[in-house]
């Protein structure tokens, strides 16, 4: 392991990055944050991802790169031009990281990748070693981590980070369904059999942290050591919060009300983290119920 002094983050101002580059700070770490407008503040350096514009040596001295950049998934509906938008925003923020990374000569660098690789797998068991599945955000994962090759092939120690879906007590994917459950009305989601992949954001930026000091290479799942089913998720809430969860919210109605995402809030992904396994990490919120006293804490 290697405590990085100095690292590089791009996407730091999301509900993970700002935590990530809050930790790192908190540790003692010097965190560069790369913005895409004039920096206001002595961390920040200008960069143009969608031009593939970042001079090198803003890099200089830096001991690893992370890059979290991209167009929220579940932010709008998916028409045409959103997918694509999508789709750029982490390919020419990872390729443009990653080649200013090679000239500068980083040794490591963390690039944000998604549980997404691998698509609606039922009750399959899925490793890092599984073959991608197929659907749109499985294609968007497989250029997503492509686009990091630049810094692969010069010799720089890559680590893909993906992520499963992550809770946190305010923002991101949980903020809708806490609300409901707190209204009584966070039942099953569909058929509630999918597994989800659900992790606190407290062991999101725990394992992006592990990933920085580890020369660890290739993909990692960031997952939780036991997968649950969304209706397993339902009742806990609805336990901890004394309210009934028993209303399910149908397969065809979410699909009318959030178009084509809808089929990943329904996808089934039961997702093993092996390699934070087979190395030790830790997880602080590692089953159901601590990770929903940590929710509703």
């Amino acid at each position: 392991m290697t405590h990085r002094e100095r690292v590089a983050v791009a996407g730091s101002s999301g509900l993970i990055g700002s935590a990530l580059s809050a930790s790192l700070r908190a540790r003692g770490t010097e965190v560069i944050r790369l913005v895409r407008r004039a920096p206001t503040s002595p961390d920040e350096r200008a960069w143009d991802p969608a031009k593939g514009e970042l001079d090198p040596s803003v890099l200089d001295r830096v001991d690893a790169v992370i890059t979290l950049a991209g167009a929220g998934v579940g932010d709008r509906r998916w028409s045409p031009s959103y997918k694509q938008e999508i789709l750029a925003s982490r390919v020419d923020s990872t390729r443009t990281f990653a080649a200013a990374a090679a000239a500068a000569g980083v040794p490591r660098m963390v690039a944000g990748s998604a549980i997404g690789i691998y698509g609606d797998r039922g009750d399959e068991v899925l490793t890092e070693a599984s073959a991608p599945g197929t659907g749109f955000l499985v294609e968007v994962v497989r250029a997503w981590e492509e686009a990091a090759d630049p810094a692969r092939e010069a010799g720089v120690a890559v680590a893909h980070a993906r992520t499963g879906l992550v809770a946190a007590r305010q923002g991101g994917a949980m903020e809708p369904i806490l609300r409901l459950a707190r209204l009584g009305l966070g039942g099953p989601l569909g058929s509630g059999r999918q597994w989800w992949p659900l992790l606190s954001l407290d062991d999101e930026v725990a394992a992006l942290t592990w990933l920085v000091d580890h020369d660890v290479t290739g993909p990692v799942n960031l997952a939780p050591p036991q997968p649950v089913r969304q209706r397993d998720l339902a009742r806990e809430l609805g336990r901890q919060l004394h309210r009934p969860a028993l209303l399910p919210a149908p397969a065809p109605a979410m699909r009318l009300a959030i178009g084509e995402f809808a089929g990943e809030v329904l996808a089934s992904t039961r997702v093993l983290p092996h390699v934070l396994l087979d190395h030790g990490f830790e997880w602080q919120q590692p089953d159901l119920p601590s990770l929903v006293r940590w929710l509703l804490a």
